[in-house]
């Protein structure tokens, strides 16, 4: 959301004030803190708060900070507390009606930013923290239906002929689903993963094998896929992959802007990702917006691009003639 502001204001002046309705605004940070409000009426107790869960050692706490006071700003009779897993496994508790307590305060809405990757839950203590918000009436941001979803199991099981078809009636809007998969393929240690492994070794340029963790740095490309699978190929660990087809975006040319150097003028791919705000129940869908967008743009021979991991940049769309820029 900042970012639009800093492109458009260096588009202005630069001299080409013409260019500034190319850039599209982003409002993804009121739209996620409305959502939360959203969310927080919704559990209708006035005193109840948001809880971020955070990591105990935060990098990201700027833009985690700038949520807090938005929410603040639109709606100030809503408190935000920031507490980790351990913090709640600690001192947490369930009332008898399933209301999230911590030191003293009602949980209406959780908000994750930590809960993702495995060493987030050294404990068991964390553990036990994540079941007691699951089994809480706290809304949860995401709910352990979406946040499955966004694992590449889960993706790669969705993908398979006929399980789309089990939560979706429609046949036009399974076939648009299906339509924005890539192709996903499984390697357990059966037919068909014995089939997608040999597939790899035969031609792993055209793959990436992919586990179940967030964030950049954990994927394997290219030539180092055979020495990997070969490593575990009678493991049960190669179950815990997938095999993705790589995917060849667009390649522009632009400025990577980082710190300690000059900016470098090449060839770069970008990822749009489109912030949603989904609320509802086990049957029923009660709110579902698009609120904004985030753009991360890295080196087009650079494999990774996470933001956080220091792979990749943020930026922002320029709306233009696709036939002019881009070569596919």
């Amino acid at each position: 959301s900042q970012l639009v502001k800093q492109h458009k204001y260096v588009v202005q002046e630069a001299g080409f004030p013409q260019y500034l309705e190319n850039i599209p605004e982003n409002k993804a940070l009121s739209g996620l803190a409305r959502g939360l409000i959203t969310a927080w009426k919704m559990y209708n107790s006035p005193k109840a708060v948001i809880l971020f869960l955070v990591e105990d050692v935060t990098y990201n706490i700027c833009d985690q900070k700038f949520h807090e006071f938005e929410i603040r700003e639109q709606c100030p009779e809503v408190y935000v507390v920031r507490k980790t897993l351990t913090d709640l496994g600690k001192r947490g508790k369930l009332t008898e009606d399933k209301r999230l307590m911590i030191d003293g305060n009602e949980v209406a809405v959780i908000y994750m930013r930590c809960g993702y990757h495995p060493d987030q839950y050294p404990t068991e203590l964390e553990w036990d923290a994540r079941l007691m918000m699951e089994r809480s009436m706290a809304i949860k941001s995401p709910s352990i239906n979406y946040h499955l979803a966004g694992t590449k199991k889960v993706q790669q099981e969705l993908a398979r002929p006929g399980v789309l078809e089990k939560f979706l009636g429609d046949k036009a809007k399974i076939e648009s689903v299906r339509d924005i998969f890539t192709g996903l393929y499984p390697l357990d240690q059966d037919e068909l993963g014995d089939a997608t492994f040999e597939k790899a070794l035969k031609d792993p340029e055209k793959y990436v094998l992919k586990p179940q963790r967030e964030g950049g740095g954990n994927n394997v490309y290219g030539s180092h896929i055979k020495p990997f699978l070969e490593n575990i190929r009678n493991s049960e660990e190669r179950s815990a992959y997938i095999l993705m087809d790589k995917i060849e975006p667009p390649v522009t040319t632009n400025y990577m802007v980082r710190p300690g150097g000059q900016p470098y003028w090449g060839q770069c791919t970008s990822e749009l990702g489109i912030f949603g705000v989904v609320i509802g129940t086990s049957d029923k869908i009660i709110n579902n917006e698009q609120v904004g967008h985030m753009l991360r743009t890295k080196l087009s021979h650079v494999n990774e691009g996470g933001v956080a991991a220091g792979l990749g940049a943020l930026d922002s769309v320029f709306l233009v003639d696709a036939e002019r820029c881009c070569k596919i």
